[in-house]
This record gives structure tokens, sequence and C-alpha cells, in this order.
């Protein structure tokens, strides 16, 4: 038996063991006693009764323990030509001074914090300084509109908002306090205070009475202490779209949160103090919480800020260079970026003359990793490339090559195996395990391990509807998938119409309920459509309200800037069609997969539901046009 299988099979036949062992490596105020309560099922919590706060163990213990001078941030930022680097010395005091402007704004224990920033050391500073008074940040991605702000705001209820007062990307400034101010007019909800950011790039205006500068707020700010918490207090709400409109709130728990992040830098990524450690992603998305934020800092490494794209900022060799220079031992980032780079750069000559004798591992999350996609990274890079497999709502990986564990062959097209802790199985649809090599649903065998979500904010019954009644005992991660005879793991895309773009998981649902909007549109549908780059791409088709005489290219421009205005730039919406008839069954669901696999290019015969064949082959060449791909 090999180190990795010893490992798992510990992790499922003695949980308990296992993760008591795990948590040595957090420091505690109340160590855990308990380690597992699970006598309320479906709901289960690790550590009840130990406390702890989540911001000394990122950053206070390494300075107490003499690492102070070492560097735990570099901010990196092609689009302003910014390049910074922080101690954690310096980090931990930039912290305790922002807690302590939270604190004297009112924000206590269990208090909410709304962040919509940039990819800025700040944004890292309130988050950190949220877990250091106890406090629970929510962070919303500044490529989101106002509509979708104003949902997380009125949902998670915060008492302070921090914003920055805009975005840099390549060419370009987005303004963010104009997104800020709509979404507070349209929500319900009204925190007590704004604390404002003022990037130079684009200095906002700020509302009186409403609005504090950042620099006002710290201004004579007392450094606030950290607060224990108990380990199953929630440390953060992070939204993901869900196939409905309202967005869902996964809750991340302080204690099982920091044991496993600890664990899986140790033995998923190899990465220990002192390493430095780079994914690539944003804060926002549960990779930069996780792995731009929290796991490097709570392992004592230096974590890398990137604040630019793959290409663009200023070329393909974007991402080489940042590499070569912080001498990056392990990067992450989605196979998109990699794809990007593939296609600026095919024969990889903007790595020539670049260092990378550093970089020992290049892991690969997000989105499915194509073998082509795998190969390409490998063969350029000369390290393992590492696909995983994990979700906002589990926090950290379901399947990977443990490389601080075993060094096991990879097969490309799988993550590998499933990461101790975690119980994976394909099911049919009675829940039965498939065999080997047969597609199935993948659920995991509840109890889930630490740091995966205990439950949706503010909504128990959704957590249980959304992912424990399908298969009862077990959460439904909503991807299909199979093992083959090895025993690897090959995970082939969402069950549901929740669309991946980019690693960035968005709901089609949302986006037609903004198409349906349009006073010219009587329905519509998006689907997500197999594109190269980026995974998938949602594509849009209308039927025109009777009588209505509209031009469909303006049709489509509106369209398209509607769905940016209120989801965001990120939702890649780019076409819309206006079409007679979208094809449905006798029901009158329209049948949205079918039309996917026909734009994938697959054969897909009519349904024998179907209600109007002739609607299906008269759409047909429409699905398989390429326009704007």
């Amino acid at each position: 038996m090999g180190e990795y299988r010893r490992a798992y099979e510990r992790s499922v036949t003695d949980p308990e063991g296992f993760w008591r062992d795990a948590a040595t490596m957090i420091d505690w105020v109340t160590p855990p006693g308990r380690i597992l309560d699970d006598d309320n099922p479906p709901f289960a919590r690790w550590f009840p009764g130990a406390t702890l706060n989540t911001c000394y163990n990122a950053l206070d213990r390494h300075v107490e323990a003499g690492y102070g001078a070492r560097v735990a941030l570099v901010h990196d930022s092609p689009v302003t030509g910014v390049l910074t680097s922080y101690t954690y010395g310096g980090l931990c005091d930039e912290v305790a001074v922002f807690a302590g402007a939270l604190r004297r704004l009112g924000v206590a224990q269990g208090d909410r914090v709304v962040i919509y920033m940039a990819m800025i050391p700040e944004t890292m500073v309130a988050m950190l300084a949220c877990a250091r008074l106890g406090a629970v940040h929510s962070v919303v991605f500044g490529g989101f509109g106002a509509k979708e702000l104003a949902a997380r705001i009125d949902d998670a209820r915060p008492k302070v908002i921090v914003a920055a007062s805009c975005g840099v990307e390549a060419g370009r400034v987005v303004p963010y306090l104009p997104m800020l101010d709509a979404a507070l007019d349209a929500a319900s909800h009204q925190p007590a205070k704004c604390v404002i950011f003022q990037r130079h790039q684009h200095p906002g205006s700020l509302r009186h009475g409403r609005d504090v500068s950042w620099a006002e707020a710290v201004d004579g700010a007392s450094p606030a202490e950290c607060v224990p918490v108990e380990a199953t207090d929630p440390l953060y709400i992070l939204y993901t779209s869900g196939t409905t409109g309202k967005p869902k709130g996964v809750v991340r728990d302080n204690g099982g949160h920091a044991v496993a992040l600890r664990w899986s830098m140790k033995s998923i990524f190899d990465t220990g103090p002192g390493d430095v450690f780079w994914a690539a992603s944003d804060v926002g998305w549960v990779v930069g919480h996780s792995y731009i934020v929290y796991a490097p800092l709570l392992t004592g490494a230096t974590t890398v800020l990137y604040e630019g794209k793959p290409v663009g900022t200023p070329d393909a060799g974007a991402f080489w260079r940042v590499a070569s220079q912080h001498k990056v031992n392990t990067m992450f980032t989605a196979p998109t970026a990699i794809r990007a780079i593939k296609k600026e750069d095919p024969e990889g000559a903007t790595l020539r003359g670049r260092d990378l004798s550093s970089l020992r591992l290049l892991f690969l999350a997000g989105e499915r990793l194509d073998p082509q996609t795998y190969a390409w990274a490998g063969d350029l890079l000369r390290v393992p490339v590492i696909d995983n497999w994990w979700q906002t709502e589990t926090g950290w990986p379901i399947a990977a090559s443990p490389r601080g564990i075993e060094e096991l062959p990879t097969k490309p097209g799988s993550p590998s195996f499933p990461v101790p802790g975690y119980r994976v199985r394909v099911v049919d649809a009675t829940g039965a395990d498939v065999p080997a090599g047969e597609d199935g649903s993948i659920v995991l065998r509840l109890p889930l391990p630490p740091g995966c979500l205990p439950t949706l904010w503010g909504d128990d019954e959704r957590y249980v509807r959304s992912y424990l009644s399908a298969y009862p005992g077990n959460y439904l991660t909503g991807d299909g998938g199979r093992f083959d005879e090895d025993g690897y793991l090959y995970v082939m895309g969402r069950t549901d119409d929740v669309i991946n773009v980019a690693g960035h998981r968005l709901s089609t649902g949302a986006m037609e309920e903004v198409l349906a909007g349009h006073p010219a549109v009587a329905e519509c549908a998006v689907i997500g459509v197999a594109d190269p780059l980026k995974g998938q791409l949602p594509r849009g088709f209308v039927v025109l309200k009777s009588g209505v005489d509209a031009d469909p290219i303006g049709l489509e421009e509106e369209l398209v800037a509607l769905v940016r205005a209120q989801i965001g730039p990120v939702a890649s919406l780019r076409r819309v069609d206006v079409v007679a008839a979208l094809p449905k069954t006798r029901s009158g669901k329209i049948l949205r997969r079918t039309m996917r696999g026909i734009a994938d290019g697959n054969e897909e015969p009519p349904p024998s539901t179907i209600d109007d064949p002739a609607v299906l082959d008269n759409l047909r060449p429409i699905l398989l046009d390429q326009r704007g791909r």
C-alpha cells in the first residue's frame, strides 16, 4: 500500500483521528476536544467547542515565531506598473490597524462586511481584518454589476461595505463607485458606512454621511487584537450562482477551513513555510479566497497577488515573467489562462530567456483540463502538470494527485484520485454505484470533510434542497463523470444549466432573466456552448413579441449591453440570435440540452417529447453557425 492509499484509507475509516492529527498544524485558543459533531444529520460540524482566530494563524503566529521579516505578500500589477511587497510583520501591522478602523465604525464579532474591490493588497487587508475581529466578510468580485451586488448586500446585510474607487484593466479603468451607488439605491438594506479606498487612477465622489475614505478610517485608529471565535463560527460568505435568480451564499467556518487549507498546502500542493506560491486567480472567486489569501499565509509561505491577465499585460509572456521574477515554486491557474497563452504564443517563444528553475509544479483547475492543454503546458514548462477538481462549496480540492503525499502518475483528462477526506461516488439515478467506465452523477458521501460548506447563509432548507436531497446521505456535486479501472476520476461537466466560463460558474437562468426583461423579447434561452479558450461561452436566443419589428443587429447589441450592465462583463455573452421559435417539449420545456449538444457539434436526434420537430430543424443551422467564436 502506497502512502496515498494509506492516508486515504485512514481518512475514511478513522476521520476523527485523521483530522485530529491535521489540526495540530493550527494554533488554537481552546484546542479541539471532540472532533466531529454529526448528531444532527445531515448537518455536521468540525471541532465543536474549540476556539481560534484565523487572522492570528495567518499572520501573528509567524511574527511571534520570529518570521516577521519573511515576505508574506507580493503585489505585482502590470496594469498600473506597481510592484510592492509586504513582510509578515508589516502586513500584520496594517491588518491590525484596519481592524481597529472597522471596530471604530461599529463592526463587531458576527457582523458582516461586504468587500467590493480589485486585486490590490487592501482587499487582503480588509479580509484579514474582518477575520481578526471575528466579523464575516463577503467579497464581491469587482466585475459584477449593480444588480448582482445589490442581491448580495440584501442577503448578507453588512454593517459596513469596503470598496475601491475603481478597478484597472489593460487599457481601461472601471469605476466601481457608480455601480456601488446604483446597488445601494436598489438594495433594501443599507450599511452604516462605506469605506472607500481611493485609487489615483480614478478617485470617486464620496456620498456625504455614508462614505469615508480609507485614509480617514485608519487615521488615529488603534490596532485591534485578535478575537477568539468558535471553530464553527463563520469566517466568510462567498456567493455562487444558482439556477434561480437568487445567489447562494456559501458559508465557510473558521476551524475546519484553517485545518483543511493548511493540510492541503502541505499534502496536495507540496508547499511549506518560505515557499513562493502563486494562484493566478481573483479574490472574490473561491481559488482567490483559499489559495491567494488564506492557505499560503496559514502556511507561512509567500503569496503573489497579480493584477493583470495571462495575455495583453503586456504580452503572452506575462505569467512567465512573474514566475521568473518572484521565483515561484508552485503555480495554480485555470486551463483557460494556459489556452489563452497557447493561442497567442503556440511555440512558447515568450518563455525564452526566462529562468523558471524555481518552478516545481503547475496546478490547473476551474474547468475541465483538456489533454491538449495538459500536454502543451507540460512540454513547455518541463514540470508536472496537476489537474485538480473542486467547487466553491468545498473550498479545496476534491480530487487531485497529492504531491506532498506521493508522486502518483497522472492521466490526461483526469484530476486523478479522490483527496483524503472525500468519499467520492459515481451513481446512477437510483443512487447505486455504477461500474468503472460508466458515466453517472458524482456525489460525495456525508459528512463532508473539514473546510466544506456547513450550510448556505441563512437558508438551511435551501442547502438541503440544493445539495443533499437528490441522493440522501450524499452531497450532489452537480457534475457528471466516471471512474476508470485504475481508480482515476474523470469529470465530464455540469449536469445542470450552470455554465463554466473561464473557471467562473455563471447561471444561464440569471442571463435569461435579463434578456426576458427587454420590452421586445417574448421568450428566450441561454445555453453554454463549448469554447476552446474559455471552456464554455453563453449564447442567447430570443423570440420577439408579435408585431415587434426590431433590427436584429441593433437588438443584439442592446441585449449584450444589458447583460453586461446587470450581471457584469464576466458573463461573456456576446451573441444573441433572434429566432422564430424555440424548440420545446409538449409540456412546454425548452430543449436547452438538445440545443447545446447541436451547437457543440454532436449528433442530437429530436427527443421523443418534442412538440414540433420542424422548430428544431429550422434552428439547427443557427446553432451550428460559428459566427463570433
